[in-house]
Parts: structure tokens; sequence; C-alpha cells
């Protein structure tokens, strides 16, 4: 497991693109048979990527990094798979995911286990957990069954649409709030105009881009933004300083996971355009 400490925006403002690149983006999540971890001093942020190619993998906890007997003894997990239909067994009981759909597992489950249907044709299991203190039921979510919101206009290149999975009026957790946003073609720009929210940080990940495309992932306070060029399948720690706003060589998909202070989608401090800089 990568260990990432936390950073502050005086710091920040100082860093080049490599220390930019080493603090904030995570670069290879997805791995041929193996599980990839990043733990993040940001809210205590976990971000992973599992691509079993053979034999099942074991969602385990270093214990050295977390202290832990198994890795949900303390933790909830959001699970969104990116790749080919794929299982999740969580103490016995299967949940197939096929590409976009969601599960939820809560605090106390002991055995998560990942499994493709088709290991020459892999699933690719994106995963985000948070500290959890309360045991809510493990839940799936086909993106069929989420709700979606249509947003933007493809006069501001940011006609998209919205899919929650776990919030406050879906799937229950303890703090992890987690969607998917898919712009539609010919739309560039998401989370513009930006904000930021204090009370919680978030993690990014770009994926559904082409080998040669990239995001230009904006980062930074309103007042001092930088980017970081991000490809293909690629994450980013925003912390609660920081906008989180991109613009792509073409349409693209992200998943975005919150997690602090509360779980209210909504709640957002508005940068105006007018102030950024």
């Amino acid at each position: 497991m990568e260990i990432r400490y936390a950073t502050n925006p005086t710091e920040t403002k100082h860093y080049d693109t490599e220390r930019l690149r080493q603090e904030f983006l995570i670069q290879q999540l997805f791995v041929p048979g193996e599980l990839k971890l990043v733990y993040s001093h940001v809210d205590r942020f976990i971000t992973g990527g599992a691509v079993p190619t053979g034999a099942a993998i074991k969602l385990e906890a270093p214990k050295h990094d977390m202290g832990a007997d198994y890795f949900l003894e303390r933790r909830e997990i959001g699970i969104i798979n990116i790749g080919a239909a794929g299982v999740v067994t969580v103490d016995g009981t299967e949940y197939t995911l096929e590409s976009k759909d969601c599960l939820y597992v809560g605090l106390g489950n002991q055995d998560v286990q990942f499994h493709s249907a088709d290991a020459a044709n892999p699933a690719r299991f994106y995963l985000s957990s948070t500290p959890a203190h309360k045991s809510y039921p493990t839940v799936k979510v086909a993106i069929s069954e989420a709700e979606p919101a249509h947003l933007g206009s493809i006069t501001n290149s940011n006609e998209r649409t919205i899919y929650k999975y776990i919030h406050l009026n879906g799937v229950q957790s303890c703090q992890l709030v987690m969607g998917m946003t898919l712009l539609k073609p010919g739309n560039m720009w998401n989370t513009m105009p930006c904000h930021t929210h204090n009370r919680r940080s978030e993690v990014y990940l770009y994926f559904d881009m082409p080998e040669d495309g990239v995001v230009f992932h904006m980062m930074g306070e309103p007042t001092e933004t930088r980017h970081l060029v991000v490809r293909n399948e690629q994450a980013i720690i925003s912390p609660s300083w920081s906008i989180h706003s991109g613009v792509g060589t073409s349409n693209y998909t992200f998943i975005w996971a919150m997690a602090g202070e509360n779980q209210e989608f909504s709640d957002m401090d508005h940068v105006a355009m007018t102030d950024l800089k």
C-alpha cells in the first residue's frame, strides 16, 4: 500500500509539476492480477484498483499501514466496475457487477474477493474506502437502477449525466458519498464554474478516454490555480481547499467519491468566474 500525506495550500503553491503529480495524481491503479491501494491522509481515503485475471483477488488490510485484522474492520467501501463483467464475493454472498455497476460494502464484513467472469476480458474494480463507525447493509446498485440527472448544455461544453449511487437519498453509508458523471460527445468540461467544499475532500477517477486523450485537471486555491495532465484510468486526490475542475481533449467519464464533515451533495462553496485566477 502506498502512503500519501496531506499537504496544505501554502506549500502547494510552490510545487513544480513533478511534485504536484507526486502528491495528488495516482497514475497506476489497474494492474492485471493485482490489487493496488493508495492510502491518503486526506480524510483517510483509500483508493484502489483490482483486476482479476486468474485466481480471485482478496481485499486485504496491510497490518503495518492500517492496524486492522481485516480491511473493513473500521471501514466501509464503494466499488464500481469499469471493465467487463465481474463478481464481488462478500462473506460468501456473490454480487455480479456489469460495467458501471456499484456495490457498497459496510463495516464488519471480513472476506471480500474480486473475480472476473472472463479472465481474458477482466473486470476492473475501482475502490473508494473511508473510515466508518456504524455498519450499513451491503447493497448493489446497477447503473440502470440509479436515477440519472441530466445537467449542462452543449453551449457550455458540459452536457452530462450524473448518477448518484451512495448518498443520503440512495445507498446509506457512514460518510462515503460516491457516484459517476458521463459527459456526452462533444462536451469536455466538468465542474466549471468551479467550487470548493471546505468540509470534505474528494477523489476523482477519469476513464473512458482514448489512449492519446488527456484531461487537464484544474486544482489549487481559486486564486492560485494549478493543473495536472491526467490520462485514462488515473485518479486525483482533491483536498477540501482545492477546486477540482477539468477539461478534456474529448468527452470522458469520471467517478467521484467524497468524505468528510457531512454527506450533503449540494454542500459547495461556489467560486465566481470573476474571482478565478
